[in-house]
């Protein structure tokens, strides 16, 4: 698998991926998250490719995934607030947003969790308390939770995590 920014032919299919995705939330428990508002919107999708933040995941020159990555200072407006915890780390970091992938190869999310990570050493990402599945993956990699944020497009609590290792010293 490769991972790649997204481009304009890639919209359609990367809005097919999120309805699959939505499918797959709502029979695994997790109904609310992306399912009510048909989240997210393809003007927003469309927004991030122009922005040059979303990105596909690619096998066998088919794209099996999607997610929204983006690095900075103080880059999620969300994550200024955390209740009922703390960020391990301050400074600037990368963003996980809208990850998804189509069913169809196993491990898409940890692939694109794994690139992300590598691309800034210092990742955040929320998620729905009821997206057990995603909890899980971040946890198996490495992610800690950290404490609960609120996000402007609806009010269900969300899980923050992040993954953070401090320079090793010699």
């Amino acid at each position: 698998m490769e991972i790649r920014r997204s481009s304009e032919k890639d919209l359609e299919r990367i809005m097919e991926i999120y309805a699959y995705a939505r499918n797959f939330m709502a029979e695994h428990g997790n109904p609310n998250q992306w399912g009510p508002t048909q989240w997210p919107p393809a003007s927003l999708i469309h927004h991030d490719i122009l922005c040059g933040t979303s990105y596909v995941c690619v096998h066998e020159n088919r794209i099996v995934g999607t997610l929204f990555f983006a690095m900075g200072d103080d880059i999620e407006p969300a994550y200024r607030y955390i209740e009922d915890g703390n960020w391990l780390h301050d400074g600037a970091y990368g963003a996980v947003h809208r990850l998804a992938g189509d069913g169809s190869v196993r491990g898409i999310g940890k692939f694109c969790l794994d690139w992300a990570y590598r691309q800034c050493g210092h990742l955040r990402i929320d998620t729905h308390g009821d997206n057990i599945v995603m909890q899980k993956l971040l946890k198996k990699e490495g992610f800690t939770h950290c404490g609960t944020i609120y996000v402007e497009e609806d009010s269900d609590p969300r899980l923050a995590y992040e993954k953070w290792e401090p320079p090793h010293m010699s």
